[in-house]
């Protein structure tokens, strides 16, 4: 079975309705039938989550919240000491930010993809690391 770790960039997304929401969205159906798996790490979903409370409030943001963990989505909500580590030597090594370093440990200890749209903060990992991409655009 294969394994998907989403990050923010991606749930976005699906949110918004931009490009790449379609093959995310068959992804996130894909694991509501247990074909796949889809997990997140928690900072990563805070990062939707305060990016739309910002911008659309409270309400919005907690209907998305409560709609994100009643989904198919595993959320991870511990950081286990080997994510920790291997997230502090992503972020020490890359120009990323710390949600980005999380999503990436948890993908490569996993040795799940990394569902993401963001070629800004990954091309360069991508040449650089043993971590698998799927791109959603």
């Amino acid at each position: 079975m294969s394994e998907y770790i989403i990050d923010a960039c991606a749930l976005i997304a699906v949110l918004n309705k931009e490009e790449g929401a379609e093959f995310t969205r068959d992804l996130i159906n894909q694991a509501n039938e247990g074909d796949i798996t889809i997990s997140m790490n928690i900072i990563n979903l805070l990062e939707v989550y305060y990016g739309i409370r910002r911008e659309l409030g409270n309400d919005i943001a907690s209907k998305v919240l409560f709609s994100v963990r009643e989904s198919s989505i595993n959320i991870i909500e511990t950081i286990s000491q080997a994510v920790f580590e291997e997230a502090g030597r992503l972020k020490s090594t890359y120009k990323i930010s710390l949600a980005d370093s999380l999503a990436l440990a948890e993908a490569s200890l996993a040795n799940a993809f990394l569902l993401t749209s963001d070629h800004h903060e990954f091309d360069i990992i991508e040449k650089s690391e043993n971590i698998k991409f799927n791109w959603i655009r």
